[in-house]
């Protein structure tokens, strides 16, 4: 051991925390952690053991024993765990909770856990996991969605394989392809994306010395993953602390349990000992959520004028082997399946499928980019069909504000479709289109442009609890503490609600402390998820800014012997009459309500506006809010390789209000290479349940080198329910590049791509084939 670490673990108590030698805050103290040591699983507690998990061996198989005896007296081991030791429910899923904390007798992905190990290195650990011996009945997978859902197939669950069915109608589909002048029909296939985040799933567990039990593990919503891991351990929640922020990236893949129920029980088994766990990369592959594969059958029909007439749709996702959010994943894949556009006559249906391969639950965009394609491509298709501009194409399509939707409702929220396609229109890009088109960087490479749009909901939906709450403390030195429970996961929401907070409450940011991700210290806020975040959390904070306002304004009033009417608030400070001489801090505010004994701190609640009437078998539709958004791309594909660069990207989302200018920068560009990555490169491949992608050795993510030049230019359509005009953005950013890459491909050499990930392989084969096509019609 390096002199260093030994000075660590002589100098650091149970009530100081330290970091590689390096004394920091605590990371559960008032103050928020900054600088280098950002990930919780950074750091290092001292006299800590080491956790981890056994994972099963196959994919589906019954267990017939296990034997941990060679395991419990390994050297340095400080306990194992089975089923046996889960004092509560041995289950959790945010929705559905039928994955087993610990398999006791089925084991059906090889993600699933069967024990746990806590010893006093991680190398005791490791080797101690090899010593359990788990007695396994192979059984037959179930890796093919379609054929799960076949009579006869192998059950995975006591309620078969479908988890859930989602239909949306309106109109008359019949009828509408019957006046439809060209009817497009395709089959498009999604890849199984990773979240690929800095920061694998991992954490802390500690029984504090009044018996309490701490969690701090990245999380999505703390305060929910303290209620499953109650059930779990049958623990009174008020009995467990849960830290989830700061988040090393999410994406949706921290948003179901994930180590926190095996941080707790074996923070409880360690005789008060804190407990680390931290996944590998691989444990991470394998154990982790995933996003959906999608097949999706797609039919348009239009008219010659390029109205859209018709639109059917059948969706089948592979949610693997538990439910997790797949049921709301496909629920709001059908409901955006259609665009944002008025369709008259829809049917579309999607079903949610267990099988062996994983598990899949929620990831940025949450469906809707698995099916967006479809749409998106056959709008492409007609435009040229019909000899129409595939801009105005989509004017035409395009619902408006106060109109009526595909899916039958009034859109009543802001709606930004038209203005982000006006402006993909007036574009650089677009308009100088065909002279970007004519500089291929060598003969035999071609460049495309093209473009889609595309919509997101904002918010849980109907059948969700969606609601806000933040607190806003003054403290002694005048400044404010915000708390509020949604955490920072990497989207830079921390400082939107210091400029909300900020602005409300008339004072420099730099006085504003916002507290995120602590369940002691918050107040339940939701998850941080749905793009809800800015939207919730900064009306939540207005809210309670208002009340706080409120109490500084009557005790400034009381302060200088007059009425609340006549105080104005300044900068800092509240004047009288508007007499500059007549003014009081907030500081002196505070020691004023702390003379007379009042408290100091003030709440706002905030529940999210939704739609009265729910459309029937639709899983919670419609959504009141909704984020729009157009991708311009610009694209160039080696002919002889089959190699595409995405060489330009001009982002135009619909934002509402643009609150944080270099935020929404971020977000766009970071969801514009993300839709990269799944369009051209990432594919989590299963053979037989089993994953044949191991590591990002072999999982294939954009770098520096993929990243092509992204322009942003917003669209503020002012949402009048959101906290200055603004709404979220936070997933829309990826969705409608999707479809434009392929589009872009289509223009550059004259091939339709249908399953993603469009690899050079498969571009090569299909520009040879349509060259072969050619040579015969011809």
């Amino acid at each position: 051991m390096s002199q260093q670490m030994e000075e660590v673990k002589k100098s650091n108590t149970d009530e100081e925390l330290k970091w590689v030698g390096k004394k920091v805050k605590r990371i559960d103290g008032p103050e928020k952690v900054t600088g280098e040591q950002k990930y919780m699983t950074d750091y290092h507690y001292p006299d800590m053991v080491w956790g981890k998990v056994l994972r099963s061996k196959y994919p589906y198989a019954k267990i017939r024993s296990i034997d941990t005896s060679e395991a419990e007296a390994y050297p340095d081991v400080v306990c194992v765990l089975t089923h046996e030791d889960v004092p509560g429910f041995n289950g959790f899923g945010i929705v559905t909770p039928d994955q087993p904390v610990l398999c006791e007798d089925i084991v059906r992905c090889t993600g699933d856990a069967v024990a746990l190990v806590a010893a006093e290195t991680l190398e005791a650990a490791e080797e101690a996991i090899k010593l359990i011996q788990v007695d396994y009945e192979p059984l037959e997978a179930v890796t093919d969605a379609e054929s799960a859902m076949v009579q006869g197939a192998p059950q995975l669950h006591p309620d078969g394989n479908v988890h859930s069915h989602v239909v949306i109608k309106n109109g008359d589909t019949a009828k509408g392809f019957e006046e439809a002048d060209f009817i497009f029909e395709n089959t498009y296939y999604s890849p199984r994306q990773m979240h690929a985040f800095l920061e694998t799933e991992g954490g802390w567990g500690k029984v504090e010395k009044d018996g309490s039990l701490t969690i701090q593990c990245p999380g999505q919503y703390g305060h929910r993953d303290k209620l499953q891991i109650a059930r779990a351990l049958a623990l009174n929640p008020e009995r467990i602390h849960i830290h989830s922020s700061p988040n090393g990236g999410g994406f949706g893949g921290k948003d179901e349990i994930t180590v926190q129920i095996y941080l707790a029980l074996l923070a409880l088994n360690t005789n008060g000992r804190p407990v680390k766990l931290h996944l590998t990369r691989e444990e991470s592959v394998i154990a982790g959520i995933k996003r959906h594969p999608f097949k999706v059958t797609v039919k348009t029909g239009a008219k010659k004028d390029g109205t859209i007439v018709a639109h059917k749709v059948r969706a089948v996702a592979d949610t693997g082997a538990y439910a997790s959010l797949g049921g709301a994943v496909i629920a709001l894949a059908i409901e955006h399946a259609a665009g944002p556009y008025k369709i008259p006559n829809v049917d579309m249906e999607g079903f949610c499928v267990y099988t062996n391969n994983g598990i899949a639950g929620a990831f940025r965009g949450f469906g809707v980019n698995q099916v967006c394609v479809g749409i998106e491509t056959h709008i492409d298709m007609l435009a040229e069909k019909a000899g129409l501009d595939p801009i105005e194409i989509r004017k035409k399509n395009a619902y408006r504000q106060g109109e009526v939707s595909s899916l039958g409702h009034v859109v009543k929220s802001s709606v930004g479709t038209i203005e982000t396609l006006e402006r993909a229109n007036e574009c650089d890009l677009w308009v100088n289109r065909d002279l970007y088109k004519s500089q291929a960087s060598e003969p035999w490479k071609k460049r495309g442009v093209a473009l889609a749009t595309s919509f997101h909901a904002v918010g849980m939906g109907l059948r969700t609890p969606d609601y806000g709450a933040a607190s806003i403390e003054l403290m002694e030195d005048g400044r404010f503490k915000v708390g509020l429970a949604i955490e920072e996961i990497g989207t830079g929401n921390g400082t939107v609600y210091a400029q909300v907070a900020a602005e409300c409450l008339k004072c420099d940011i730099n006085n504003i402390l916002v507290i995120q991700g602590d369940t002691r210290e918050t107040l339940d806020s939701g998850t941080i998820s749905a793009s809800r975040s800015t939207y919730t959390g900064g009306r939540a904070i207005a809210t309670a800014a208002l009340n706080m306002i409120s109490k500084m304004v009557e005790t400034a009033a009381e302060i200088m012997g007059t009425g609340v009417e006549q105080i104005e608030v300044s900068d800092n400070r509240l004047i009288a009459a508007g007499n500059e001489n007549r003014s009081v801090t907030y500081k002196e505010i505070y020691e004023t309500l702390k003379e007379k004994d009042q408290s100091t701190r003030v709440e706002g609640h905030f529940y999210f506006p939704r739609e009265k009437k729910e459309l029937k078998n639709s899983g919670g539709a419609p959504h009141h809010l909704y984020g729009y958004m157009t991708h311009v791309v610009m694209v160039e594909v080696d002919t002889l390789t089959g190699e595409t660069d995405v060489l330009r990207v001009v982002a135009i989302p619909d934002v509402g209000k643009v609150l944080n200018p270099q935020g929404l920068e971020g977000q766009t560009e970071g969801g514009a290479i993300m839709g990269i990555g799944y369009t051209l490169y990432e594919d989590v491949i299963m053979k037989a349940g089993y994953h044949q992608t191991r590591n990002l050795t072999d999982y294939i993510i954009p770098t520096i080198r993929e990243t092509p030049v992204i322009e942003t230019i917003p669209v503020e359509s002012m949402e009048s329910s959101g906290p200055f005009g603004a709404k979220g953005i936070a997933e829309v950013v990826m969705i409608p590049i999707i479809p434009a890459i392929l589009n872009a491909i289509y223009d550059a050499v004259g091939v339709r791509l249908k399953k993603l990930p469009a690899k050079p392989e498969q571009i090569f084969q299909a520009i040879q084939e349509s060259k072969s096509h050619e040579l015969v019609s011809g």
